[in-house]
């Protein structure tokens, strides 16, 4: 199992912040756990829809519950027009996180969620399926219109999220393997605990705001480059390599000019990250399925080179990066795959807080002036 690790300091490391029934990190199984199964068994065994209905209402879907599910979310794919106007105004260059964010707020505007009785959230279920069946038409959306000047027709028939994803910004189905990778890398996503986009999730939740403003919260903060963003590092690192031996040379100088590697190690996990044996076999297959023969084993070399030198191991993120890239998907989408994922954790938290409610309002230790008069303004220096 990967054991977490024992945490201290600043940061709110090791402080116990709140009670949740949807995860654990380093407590049991493989080391991530999401409503008591193993992470390993859903990847291996379940749909990403499965793992969604898990996570938002509590109980793996019968197969008439699933069928209806992906049903229900197929028919809320399409974009409104007042939110594509929106996003064809974003320019091209814009952060994708920062289009991922915009669309979920103007989402809430014209689709609000009904929160005129304090306290009470009747249709929270219905605005989370909305999200997580439209967040792939939003970010494809503007990518193909900004970068192609295309505009998709986002209603695609494809029997899963991660197939609707890859035939909007490929404009072709994908093939089984590309759509079972994936499913498994939005399952591998999916949730983490009390990381910072989730309690930036539930501190908003605990104000009693509407849940578009929670997940737009947690969007701005996997947007910050010591969150999210990992695995699009990784790609622009390891891209630059021509061979394994290119790779452990550059990564060594990295290491004695004491730059930062991102893409290893973990706040909470202290011996492996458990999501990344997963990946890892999957960017694999699809090395062997597009013939690489440089990307995958550079990616290797990376990984035995910073065990060797620094005990540190590739998180969930590193072998994301050679999956995305093999099966086409442009670097500055890495990101916001985790948003179309990780929206089933930050709307399970937030559900989770509303249920048992008390406004999260932590102390600071005060570190600045004692108490002191205010002096006549000649005598200010």
């Amino acid at each position: 199992m990967a054991e977490g690790k024992k945490l201290g300091g600043a940061g709110l490391r090791g402080q116990v912040a709140g009670k949740t029934a949807l995860s654990t990190v380093g407590v049991s199984g493989s080391g991530l756990t999401y409503r008591g199964y193993d992470v390993k068994d859903l990847a291996e065994n379940c749909q990403f829809e499965e793992v969604a209905y898990l996570i938002l209402k509590g109980k793996l879907p019968t197969q008439a519950e699933l069928d209806a599910y992906k049903t229900k979310l197929k028919g809320l794919r399409g974009l409104p027009a007042e939110l594509k106007t929106v996003l064809e105004q974003i320019p091209k260059d814009a952060h994708p996180m920062d289009v991922m964010r915009t669309g979920c707020s103007m989402l809430g505007n014209l689709e609000q969620e009904d929160t005129s009785t304090m306290g009470v959230f009747p249709n929270q279920e219905e605005c989370v399926d909305r999200m997580l069946a439209c967040f792939p038409s939003i970010i494809c959306y503007w990518y193909r219109f900004s970068h192609d000047g295309v505009k998709i027709d986002e209603n695609t028939d494809d029997d899963s999220i991660g197939a609707h994803f890859l035939h909007m910004l490929r404009g072709e189905k994908p093939n089984e393997l590309h759509e079972r990778v994936m499913n498994v890398s939005l399952i591998l996503y999916a949730e983490h605990e009390f990381n910072a986009s989730t309690f930036t999730a539930r501190v908003c939740a605990s104000t009693l705001s509407d849940i578009h403003s929670c997940i737009t919260g947690a969007i701005g903060s996997l947007r910050g480059p010591l969150h999210g963003g990992a695995n699009e590092a990784a790609m622009d690192m390891i891209e630059k390599f021509t061979d394994a031996d290119h790779a452990e040379k550059e990564m060594m100088g990295m290491l004695e000019r004491k730059e930062k590697i991102m893409g290893f190690g973990h706040a909470i996990y202290s011996e492996s990250d458990p999501r990344n044996a997963i990946i890892k076999h999957w960017s694999e297959k699809l090395a062997d399925d597009v013939g690489d023969t440089v990307l995958y084993p550079v990616s290797v070399r990376c990984e035995e080179v910073m065990w060797r030198e620094k005990k540190l191991f590739c998180n969930a993120d590193f072998f994301h990066a050679s999956a995305y890239h093999f099966m086409g998907i442009p670097t500055k989408l890495f990101t916001p795959i985790f948003v179309m994922s990780r929206l089933t954790g930050w709307a399970g938290h937030v559900m989770e807080q509303r249920a048992d409610n008390r406004i999260i309002r932590p102390s600071a230790e005060y570190t600045g002036e004692e108490l002191r008069p205010v002096p006549p303004i000649a005598e200010r220096g």
